[in-house]
């Protein structure tokens, strides 16, 4: 009996249905299977059987040989025309006649303006708009027995925080708001034309916008100038490397206009122009970039 229990306890353990037929030769064959696991550890070993992965991604990118350079250039034309935004208002208590005053007040800046030079075609319409005027429900009530009078700004001195009241339209008042744009054929007198707008009522509002006739024309030469200095100093590079320059792979541009040296000037330093300095049209400078990759040949 203790034979039968050290046997059971120290031998194999009985093979589970389904799986005798391959226990047997693990039993059997021990020496046979130990070689075969060796040579099988062996053949995924070598060098040419084994794949490695990349650590970044799926696949590893090759690189090109060839330069990357930045061209730049400088374009600087002078402004043929001006740009900017006055905004005309009036209320009243309809909104057809706030819409019939705000439309004789423009009349009146236009007339301003045409005195200047401005054609009736160079001011344009951006937005008109009309909405109601709106005031607090609860007026000003009067102290009564002794209890503090309420004003209409809706505080309580017994109150932590003010009283919010709800707000209705006031009396039937509106307001109404054209914005227009005025094109200046002259830059020189953009101010002046600005000055009459607003004393005939208008507002001026934004900043004053430079253009030349063709600003396509201009930018379309900086870009071509820019490019062409990419292109060359690929080809000194790859010279200097004993390589020729081939297609290019990839380009991306970019490309800055402004009003010049004269509008950097007077940003930084105002106090250097003064309040009552005049408004002075600088040149307009279309500054490009260009980032190109060069393929050698």
């Amino acid at each position: 009996m203790a034979e039968k229990k050290r046997e059971r306890a120290g031998g194999l353990p009985p093979a589970r249905p389904g799986t005798e037929s391959s226990a047997k030769p693990a039993v059997e064959n021990s020496g046979s299977e130990t070689l075969s696991h060796n040579s099988l550890s062996e053949n995924i070993s070598k060098p040419e059987d084994t794949k490695t992965m990349p650590a970044q991604g799926m696949r590893t990118d090759t690189q090109m040989e060839g330069v990357t350079v930045i061209g730049e250039a400088v374009r600087r034309v002078l402004p043929e025309r001006a740009e900017f935004v006055i905004e005309v208002t009036a209320t009243a208590l309809s909104a057809a006649q706030a819409l019939r005053d705000n439309q004789m007040k423009t009349m009146q800046v236009s007339q301003a303006v045409n005195a200047l030079g401005v054609q009736p075609a160079d001011i344009q319409t951006i937005s008109l708009k009309v909405h109601g005027l709106y005031s607090p429900v609860m007026q000003s009530l009067p102290a009564y027995a002794g209890m503090p009078q309420i004003g209409q700004a809706g505080f309580s001195p017994y109150a932590a925080g003010p009283v919010l009241q709800p707000d209705v339209q006031s009396g039937g008042s509106y307001h109404a708001a054209n914005t227009l744009r005025v094109n200046v054929r002259e830059p020189g007198r953009a101010g002046e034309i600005a000055d009459a707008a607003a004393r005939a009522g208008a507002t001026v509002t934004g900043a004053f916008c430079f253009r030349p006739a063709d600003e396509a024309t201009a930018r379309r030469a900086a870009l071509e100038a820019a490019g062409n200095d990419a292109r060359k100093k690929a080809e000194v590079l790859a010279t200097a490397a004993g390589k020729k320059v081939g297609d290019a792979v990839a380009i991306s541009e970019d490309i800055v206009a402004s009003n010049g040296i004269y509008t950097a000037l007077r940003a930084t330093m105002p106090f250097a122009f003064g309040a009552g300095a005049q408004e002075v049209a600088g040149e307009l400078e279309y500054y490009a970039r260009v980032s190109a990759n060069f393929r050698f040949q």
